[in-house]
């Protein structure tokens, strides 16, 4: 396994305090105090990489040995600075509705990790939608969607108190283009940090 510790908008190197363990054990445990890293997989386990450097929010990836390319993992990890928010790339609803995509656990088992990781941590989930259709309903949709991806990470042992969440249905679109492509954009979950 091997990768960067990048701020995600700079792109420029961090250094990190990295902490790699494996997921969900920890049995095999190890850290680095610098921008990159490197270390051995054995066996078959997931392993759990959270980086953390000053003026950013801590991030924790979730890695798999089955996504490695010629005994190779190779993925960075993008900081993002504190107060900014970070969209959920990997985050997909059904159209229409607040049901989360399996597809989409990967990614929030990783923030579950993140806030096991660091228990100080307090987040905001910010529901967006598509500025298509009654504004009143998509305020409703995105508040819907914000408190499913909330639930799910309650489930996986997260105090209630520690996600808050804030609905902005359609109306503050990061695209503007009206495109089939734009609408996708503007349909997201953003999490930003209140408390590290």
């Amino acid at each position: 396994m091997k990768g960067n510790v990048v701020d995600a908008v700079r792109g420029k190197l961090l250094k990190s305090k990295i902490v790699y363990k494996s997921y969900p054990t920890g049995s095999i445990t190890g850290s680095f105090n610098d921008s990159t890293f490197v270390f051995g997989i054995f066996g078959s386990s997931k392993y759990q990489v959270t980086a953390e450097a000053s003026g950013y929010m801590p991030r924790t990836i979730i890695v798999d040995p089955k996504e490695a390319v010629n005994n190779v993992i190779s993925r960075d990890i993008p900081l993002t600075s504190l107060g900014q928010a970070v969209v959920l790339n990997h985050l997909i609803f059904t159209i229409g509705r607040a049901t989360i995509n399996p597809q989409s656990f990967g990614e929030l088992d990783e923030v579950v990790a993140m806030m096991k990781e660091n228990t100080k941590l307090v987040i905001q989930l910010e529901g967006h939608t598509d500025n298509q259709g009654n504004a009143e309903a998509n305020l409703k949709l995105s508040q819907s969607r914000v408190d499913a991806v909330k639930k799910y990470m309650v489930a996986k042992g997260i105090n209630k108190n520690r996600i808050k969440t804030k609905a902005f249905g359609g109306s503050q679109p990061i695209a503007t283009e009206n495109t089939e492509e734009a609408r996708a954009t503007n349909r997201r979950v953003e999490m930003r940090v209140l408390k590290d």
